[in-house]
């Protein structure tokens, strides 16, 4: 079988390459990264080191690699001949190969090819692959729509794994930690001859990618927010602190109660789950720089992110939501010389009245809320 992967980055080899080398895929990496896809054609195999005491490694191989910048015909070709489809490239990065992937479609409909594949966005994002669907179609006339509908699926996905930025004299070895979860909407999978060892597949997607983000997401960013306003440089260090574990765990368990009440988690079973976040993050053999997590922090604000959706939801509940907002008041503050929206939002606090930016990051039309998150801050 043959997968066709866009993005060859730490993730893309360390998560998704991973799960579809165990299902024994011949993998086309896609990427725009000279050094990377060199590597890839150059040799026959590349390694994943697993980030725990017993330091254990997964050979890979099996893989070759594409330019998408200088090959655009020959991705075109992949995409044809694929049994699937996958991304991981960051939300942003996937209008710039939608035409890509729609010239491989339509040349698979003029080679009068009827499998059918799914093509699947493995982003930190909800709904990716929709958004990723629509960039798509945009290429596509009727002929191509009809071919789609009938051939070609779309579902979403809910991907988790922490895999840090790092830097190794072998381009392709990465370090991922041990836990891995990727969750994929059974309903609009289309390649139902295919299923992935390794992966969880569900009729209803949007718990799962809500209990991720609001774990998981909330979480990570959390600790690294918290963690800089006290001073540390990486979330294991900062989770060594009382303080910031507390703000942590606190934080947890007000986005638990909404996830309970909301979809109906066992109370029980996602404490559980929660506590197995808490420990993934303080994983000594992971060092993840704070200025990682905590880049971006306006997008981290936005109205259906993972600080502001659950607090107007645990608000609308009458759920405690205290520390989300402490969390934010973090946000606020954060400064990093190297990180441009950082930059931005502390010009935006030093020119304009603190409630106008607060309305203008989070999307709140909600007085009493702005005036919450104000409070907190000064």
């Amino acid at each position: 079988m043959k997968a066709v992967h866009f993005g060859a980055g730490n993730i893309g080899r360390g998560f998704i390459g991973e799960i579809l080398h165990k299902n024994g895929f011949d993998i086309t990496f896609v990427d725009i990264n000279e050094t990377l896809i060199d590597a890839l054609n150059d040799r026959d195999s590349y390694e994943i080191e697993y980030a725990d005491d017993a330091h254990q490694r997964l050979t890979v191989s099996g893989f070759s690699g594409l330019n998408n910048g200088k090959e655009p015909e020959a991705v075109a070709e992949a995409v044809a001949e694929a049994d699937i489809v996958t991304t991981a490239i960051g939300p942003n990065i996937l209008p710039y190969i939608a035409e890509l992937i729609a010239n491989g479609v339509k040349l698979r409909r003029e080679n009068g090819d009827t499998r059918q594949m799914d093509i699947i966005a493995c982003e930190n994002m909800i709904g990716g692959t929709d958004f990723l669907n629509e960039k798509v179609s945009a290429y596509f006339d009727e002929a191509d729509r009809i071919y789609v509908d009938q051939y070609i699926g779309f579902p979403n996905a809910a991907v988790d794994r922490i895999v840090p930025m790092q830097s190794h004299e072998d381009p392709l070895f990465v370090s991922v930690e041990p836990f891995s979860e990727w969750v994929i909407d059974q309903t609009k999978v289309k390649g139902t001859q295919i299923k992935l060892e390794g992966v969880l597949y569900v009729e209803d997607l949007l718990p799962y990618i809500e209990r991720k983000l609001f774990s998981v997401n909330t979480g990570h960013a959390t600790t690294a927010y918290t963690g800089k306003h006290y001073g540390y440089e990486t979330i294991d260090q900062a989770l060594k602190d009382d303080n910031v574990l507390q703000q942590l765990q606190a934080v947890l368990a007000e986005t638990g109660a909404l996830l309970v009440e909301k979809w109906g988690f066992d109370q029980e079973a996602h404490a559980a789950y929660a506590n197995k976040i808490v420990g993934r993050f303080q994983n000594s053999h992971i060092s993840d720089a704070i200025t990682r997590v905590a880049r971006t922090p306006i997008r981290k604000l936005g109205y259906d992110e993972r600080f502001i959706r659950p607090i107007r939801e645990t608000k609308e509940r009458g759920l405690a939501y205290d520390a989300l907002l402490e969390t934010v008041a973090y946000i606020f503050e954060y400064s990093d010389a190297d990180d441009e929206q950082s930059q931005e939002l502390q010009k935006m606090l030093a020119d304009q009245p603190l409630d106008q930016v607060i309305q203008t990051v989070t999307g709140l039309e909600d007085a009493d809320l702005v005036a919450e998150i104000a409070s907190k801050i000064k």
